[in-house]
Parts: C-alpha cells; structure tokens; sequence
C-alpha cells in the first residue's frame, strides 16, 4: 500500500522558520522525482520545488533563495526547509512523486504577518 505522509506544517510568525518532512512508504523512493505543491485558498496549485533521484533541485522563483529541497534516501523522506517565512506562503503544502505520482494528504503552513 502506497502512502506519503507529510508533517511539519505549523503557525510562525514572518521571518521564521519550518522544515516539511514527507515520508514515502510502498514505492520504490530512490528512483522517483520528489516535488513539493502548495495550495491557498482560492488559488491553483503551484509548483514550489523538485527535487531528482540523482538530486538535482530546482524552485519556484517565488521561494527561491528561501526554501531548500532535500532527501535522504535511507530514510525514504523528503524534506522542505522554509526560511524567512512570508504571509505570502501560508498554503497547504503537499508532496508527489514522479512518475508514480502519488500525493500526501497536505500539511498546513500559515504565516502571521
């Protein structure tokens, strides 16, 4: 049974910080393509960061210089460091795999200005 299950989303203040974790379980995670999606009320769903099987990144301009993809293999989990948190990025943050794709059920982020 395939499963992705984000965690970390929480309530900070502009200018903080959060670290996503998105743990894989029933795919064969080392060799899928990793992104993270974020949703806000009344928006589409954006494309935040990817992240490869050979680890190559790549980021919304929105968020680049803030936010940092990684992945550790031996632990099946991806993680998003969010840094100097902006209003601008409270969402519901969800995690995909590639090609599989397979969503997590979202972590909310909400930042106070």
């Amino acid at each position: 049974q395939v499963a992705l299950v984000e965690s970390g989303g929480g309530l900070v203040q502009a200018g903080g910080s959060l670290r996503l974790s998105c743990r894989a379980s029933g795919i064969i995670f080392s060799i899928n393509s990793m992104r993270w999606y974020r949703q806000a009320p009344g928006k589409q769903r954006e494309l935040v960061a990817i992240i490869t099987s050979g680890g190559t990144t790549n980021y919304a301009d929105s968020v680049k210089g803030r936010f940092t993809i990684s992945r550790d293999n031996a632990k099946n989990t991806v993680y998003l460091q969010m840094n100097s948190l902006k209003p601008e990025d409270t969402a519901v943050y969800y995690c995909n795999s590639v090609p599989t794709n397979y969503w997590g059920q979202g972590t909310q982020v909400t930042v106070s200005s």
